[in-house]
């Protein structure tokens, strides 16, 4: 029970936000009292942090075995975003903004988290690309990686990018072209127009 009730309030804090999906809605859409809920959970705040931990988990599974399948940097990049978006479904909602702002305790835990990821993952994507060729030979991978998380996270500020004026995908495809026109090489630059060239508008709603 404990495993359905953490699917479904994740699928719910993604469709709704953290902030509006009660306990009540929860054992609603379940058909279960809230008693059975608060038997796994003592409260919505565990709830909201064993839901993140969850979700980072499976995300963080699926990132780490995209960077072994020896894919270039670029389509690396790619194929990554492409699995974080379909994990991370409703950008309307914004939450991410909610579990800032109502669970700052769950966000900081997991920005932590997502950066040690990308410590691993992404800084041995530049390495690579570096190596390749793919990426400039200038690089300060550790920099590149801390200016890289940072624009990941400011992207998702409804302050500055509202969701009714971009969806996160179509930003998310915007903030990835920039970031690695800004580190690719002459070589990579070339793959690079080949891959966007190569997106249909259908794919590039999944990219």
């Amino acid at each position: 029970m404990r495993n359905a009730i953490l699917q479904k309030a994740t699928d719910l804090f993604l469709t709704h936000g953290f902030k509006t999906v009660t306990m009540d809605l929860l054992a609603a859409e379940m058909g279960i009292s809230k008693k059975t809920i608060y038997a796994h959970f003592n409260n919505k705040s565990e709830l909201v942090d064993a839901t993140t931990n969850e979700l980072f988990d499976l995300i963080s599974c699926g990132v780490d075995h995209i960077c072994t399948l020896d894919k270039n940097p670029i389509e690396e990049l790619y194929e990554i975003k492409r699995y974080v978006m379909l994990h991370l479904k409703n950008e309307k909602t914004s939450p991410q903004y909610q579990l800032q702002k109502f669970y700052p305790e769950t966000f900081q835990k997991l920005q932590k988290r997502q950066y040690r990821m990308m410590q691993s993952c992404f800084l041995n994507n530049i390495k690579k690309g570096v190596s390749s060729g793919i990426y400039r030979d200038n690089l300060d991978p550790e920099f590149i990686v801390k200016i890289y998380f940072s624009g990941v996270n400011a992207i998702k500020d409804v302050a500055l990018f509202p969701p009714s004026i971009n969806g996160i995908v179509e930003i998310m495809e915007q903030y990835l072209e920039y970031h690695l026109r800004g580190i690719v090489s002459s070589k990579g630059l070339h793959l690079l127009k080949n891959i966007l060239e190569s997106q249909t508008p259908e794919n590039q709603q999944n990219l």
